[in-house]
């Protein structure tokens, strides 16, 4: 079957964390006008779309994932004439802007669920899921992604409600017609204002299993709730709904986060004929799937094992060719800095690194996804406390892991928190060399990196060798070549310990990729006596060497 062209197939997008980016008005925080500033250096940079992080009203109890009013900008990041300034500047040069719909849950400070919980019989009562205790506690075992029970007792009405999340996320009850009703109206608002698509936050999770059993047990106590939450009975009928309501209406990107997705799942959600969604995240490749191991629960100090994220990534590749379209990331703001996580943050082998990692990804079947400073090889930071994290996340982890339960050390716990906290993708975008790194005259909200003297835009811009312009050159590839956005993906030398490989074919052209994901020289044979044309490598063209593959190297040529 032959691929359908559109758009957002072709597109290169950003993913902006507003807190993080840019802060215009010296407070500390991020903003749009801060993110209205940086236009021309994401026009510089070349991509298409930029995909911005919640900026809706919000008490901030998970960084604006907690949202109490849809139609309403959080003061910290302006008002709603910033915003409309901010997509007039973006359109003007010729960058699409993508929202986080945020809809499996609402802020308990949403109207909806002040009136919800304000008495049984209220209308709003079956906006949210409550429900009766079971033998004198919660209604069942599972436990909350961010630790402790998902369920929170309220005394006023002597009922339980569900918070897949914090305890101030309660979960919205989608079963309801006429909450599908009002998400519909405040994603049209947002269509009507111009967006070009929406990011869907844990979609995967508005269809609950409304038995509501009790999950599989964790060695910590709880039920694991996925096998009733994720995927659920109905949610492809909602999304249907969704998709015939709203997104159909308009030229749209959509993409869904989609933990614990299946490929068969993914195949509904992302489906050809475009009746649910664009795409979806999977998250195989950065969990505990790909071989780092674990210290406790979901934290560790390992690292990714290259054969297991090669088989996953290749997984994904070939079995949605032709049933349904991927997209591409490394880095996220739930993710640690990939070059960190996959390569290495010595200064010797950082850009190296970076620049091999970003080709191993941009030259796959799929819409990229680069991450704030991702561009420039960003790295994690270093905690030195716990007084130095503001992620929800991570403090319950360690009231649970460190204080309470006294499973592992502070130390151990902080040297976890290095490896794979999400602050270590919020630290401030690092923008020159000057106090606190370009991103505010204030005092940040969370710590600069130390390092970002030596790793800032203002160094790399102007610097042809920069990973900045490393990037540069992979998204002017993209848009150039239509094998690297279109081609059928071949996966080659899948039993290589040290390089992950692989092929582009289109039309008669064949496209060869290979990566040394180490430190060492590796042998390579793939590129002897290959007659075609280098499109890029991160080392220079007269320095390759025959049969082998130089510590992260990454070489691409199209026959």
């Amino acid at each position: 079957m032959a691929e359908s062209h559109t758009w957002w197939k072709e597109a290169v997008i950003y993913q902006i964390y507003p807190r993080s980016f840019m802060d215009a008005n010296g407070d500390g925080i991020g903003d749009l006008k801060g993110i209205t500033q940086r236009i021309p250096y994401l026009s510089k940079l070349g991509i298409d779309v930029v995909w911005i992080s919640p900026v809706y009203a919000s008490p901030n109890d998970d960084n604006g994932y907690d949202i109490s009013d849809y139609r309403a900008i959080m003061k910290d990041f302006g008002t709603m004439a910033d915003f409309d300034e901010l997509l007039k500047v973006a359109h003007a040069a010729g960058i699409k802007i993508v929202m986080d719909l945020v809809v499996n849950h609402t802020s308990d400070e949403h109207a909806w669920f002040i009136e919800s919980r304000s008495s049984r019989t209220n209308p709003k009562r079956d906006y949210y899921i409550w429900r009766d205790g079971k033998d004198g506690g919660a209604p069942n075992n599972w436990e909350s992604c961010f630790s402790g029970p998902a369920w929170q007792y309220d005394e006023a009405t002597d009922q339980y409600y569900l918070h897949l999340f914090s305890k101030k996320q309660p979960d919205l009850n989608w079963e309801n017609p006429k909450v599908r009703d009002d998400v519909y109206d405040l994603m049209t608002f947002w269509c009507d204002k111009g967006i070009d698509g929406f990011r869907m936050d844990v979609i995967s999770m508005i269809s609950k299993d409304q038995r509501f059993p009790d999950g599989p047990m964790k060695d910590d106590g709880y039920g694991d709730f996925s096998p009733y939450c994720i995927s659920g009975p109905h949610v492809h009928e909602f999304l249907q709904e969704m998709n015939a309501r709203v997104l159909s209406k308009y030229d749209l990107l959509t993409v869904g986060e989609a933990a614990g997705v299946t490929i068969d799942e993914a195949k509904k959600y992302a489906r050809a004929d475009g009746k649910e969604l664009g795409m979806v995240f999977e998250f195989e490749h950065v969990d505990g799937g790909n071989g780092r191991g674990s210290v406790i629960e979901k934290w560790t100090t390992g690292k990714p094992k290259l054969a297991n994220v090669r088989a996953i990534l290749n997984k994904w590749q070939t079995e949605l060719e032709g049933c349904a379209w991927n997209s591409l990331y490394w880095d996220n703001h739930d993710q640690p800095r990939c070059v960190s996580m996959f390569g290495s943050a010595a200064p010797e082998y950082r850009e190296r690194s970076a620049k091999m990692l970003a080709t191993c990804l941009h030259m796959m079947k799929g819409t990229p996804y680069i991450y704030q400073g991702e561009e420039l090889g960003m790295t994690n930071t270093h905690f030195t406390s716990i007084d130095d994290c503001r992620d929800l996340e991570e403090k319950n982890a360690w009231q649970q892991f460190v204080i309470d339960q006294k499973r592992v050390s502070p130390e151990t716990m902080l040297a976890c928190f290095d490896n794979m906290a999400r602050d270590n993708a919020r630290t401030p975008m690092q923008w020159d060399a000057s106090v606190n790194a370009g991103f505010t005259t204030g005092t940040p909200w969370i710590a600069v990196n130390s390092n970002y003297r030596d790793i800032n835009a203002a160094n790399e811009v102007d610097d042809p060798a920069s990973v900045f312009n490393y990037y540069k050159k992979l998204i002017d590839l993209r848009h150039t070549h239509d094998i690297i956005v279109y081609g059928t993906f071949r996966p080659l030398l899948e039993d290589d310990p040290h390089v992950y490989a692989y092929a582009r074919e289109l039309d008669g052209k064949r496209l060869l990729v290979a990566c040394n994901w180490t430190k060492d020289e590796v042998p390579c044979t793939l590129f002897d006596d290959v007659q075609g044309t280098e499109l890029i490598s991160n080392y220079p063209e007269n320095a390759h060497k025959k049969s082998a593959l130089q510590p992260y190297e990454a070489r691409v040529v199209l026959l």
